[in-house]
């Protein structure tokens, strides 16, 4: 990453941090060394970073004293207590860092609009360092968000939880009764392809599995597995009907051991479907999940993608950097904090619009594990 792709992150964390009042109006901000040690960069990257800020008048450098966030003092700059409030219920930062971006893109939007996104009681932006929020913790936010009176909420439901579906349709039962508009982020909180009442903002899932299969099956591929997790979000429910739809527009009919949920890390869990059904291709629910998969499938002797062909889906930055650079479909999520923005924006002005379903388009991102670059791999393309 060039210096300049580093001071304009660097800007726009401290941005974000700075919406979401980390560091409130007055607040002195950690010196330029503490910044140099905590983004692992030079000082005149960090230097930069600073000067990006004073120009878009966030901050005000004093000397001899330090960098402080401009407050109600500062000319032109109103106080962000004054500002409507928006809330943001994220529980399961850790298995993407997908949210963690969208979460930035949609503090800086706020920013720009007069906005003010709120995490929680310490006013901290999430990060996907963090471990997953409980339903307790979730609740707690949600009657906090209500005592604050904040503008809306975005919420995304949970997963992994058997009483997840319960516990997201709480938090949307109170916060609808306390008259808070709510945008669901990335999913529903039905199986799919149910719907509930709420404006959704997220991508198309089922093309997304059906662009990733139709990839590999003209690659070669014949024989598919599908690897997710138990308890999984609704999207990839999508992600799967997609997938077997392109198969069977392709005259190719999913067997019926398709879908493998389990734990990727499990030896035993992987070679029971790796080794005894005579695979071409696995798509997996995620770049985390593809990650994890491919260290089981090395130590299983099962070379990717000379022997097996493996994909993927979200595009994190991981994804280009593991042993076998993993071909993915990106989620666009500057697009998706745009859209969600938006979306909440229009239901604050208007409560009475009718439900709306806001689906992006994801990208292929083709890379080595595909074996698209690749030769003498065991799955060639054959004539039709």
């Amino acid at each position: 990453m060039g210096s300049a792709a580093k001071h304009r992150t660097i800007s726009r964390q401290l941005a974000t941090e700075i919406a979401a009042g980390k560091h409130c109006p007055g607040a002195r901000l950690p010196s330029e060394a503490q910044l140099v040690k905590r983004f692992r960069v030079s000082r005149p990257t960090v230097g930069r970073a600073m000067r990006d800020l004073q120009e878009q008048g966030l901050i005000e450098r004093r000397a001899g004293s330090g960098t402080f966030v401009r407050g109600d003092g500062a000319p032109g700059v109103a106080s962000r207590s004054a500002f409507p409030q928006l809330g943001l219920i994220i529980p399961s930062l850790r298995h993407t860092e997908l949210f963690d971006s969208v979460c930035g893109e949609l503090a800086s939007l706020a920013r720009v609009h007069d906005y003010a996104v709120w995490w929680g009681g310490s006013a901290q932006p999430p990060s996907a360092e963090r471990a997953e929020m409980s339903v307790a913790e979730a609740e707690a936010l949600c009657a906090q968000f209500i005592e604050r009176g904040v503008a809306g909420v975005f919420f995304v439901p949970f997963e992994y939880r058997a009483d997840g579906e319960a516990a997201s349709q709480r938090i949307i039962k109170s916060l609808r009764t306390a008259g808070i508009p709510v945008v669901l982020l990335d999913r529903d909180t039905g199986a799919f392809p149910q719907r509930s009442g709420l404006d959704l903002v997220g991508i198309d899932n089922f093309a997304g599995g059906y662009l990733l299969a139709e990839h590999l099956i003209k690659l070669g591929a014949r024989r598919f597995a599908y690897v997710t997790r138990p308890l999984t979000a609704s999207t990839v429910d999508g992600r799967i009907a997609g997938a077997r739809i392109a198969m069977q527009a392709h005259g190719i009919e999913p067997s019926l051991h398709f879908v493998q949920s389990g734990d990727p890390t499990d030896v035993q869990f992987v070679r029971g479907f790796a080794l005894g059904r005579q695979l071409d291709a696995i798509l997996c629910t995620s770049d985390h999940l593809a990650a994890q998969l491919l260290q089981t499938l090395t130590r299983l002797g099962i070379a990717v993608p000379k022997d097996l062909r493996l994909v993927g889906f979200d595009n994190v930055r991981m994804a280009s950097l593991l042993s076998v650079p993993l071909t993915t479909m990106e989620q666009p999520s500057r697009d998706l904090a745009i859209t969600a923005f938006g979306a909440m924006r229009e239901r604050i002005a208007n409560p009475t619009l009718p439900p709306r379903t806001l689906l992006l388009t994801p990208r292929l991102v083709v890379r080595e594990s595909c074996g698209a670059y690749g030769a003498g791999l065991k799955n060639q393309p054959t004539k039709r």
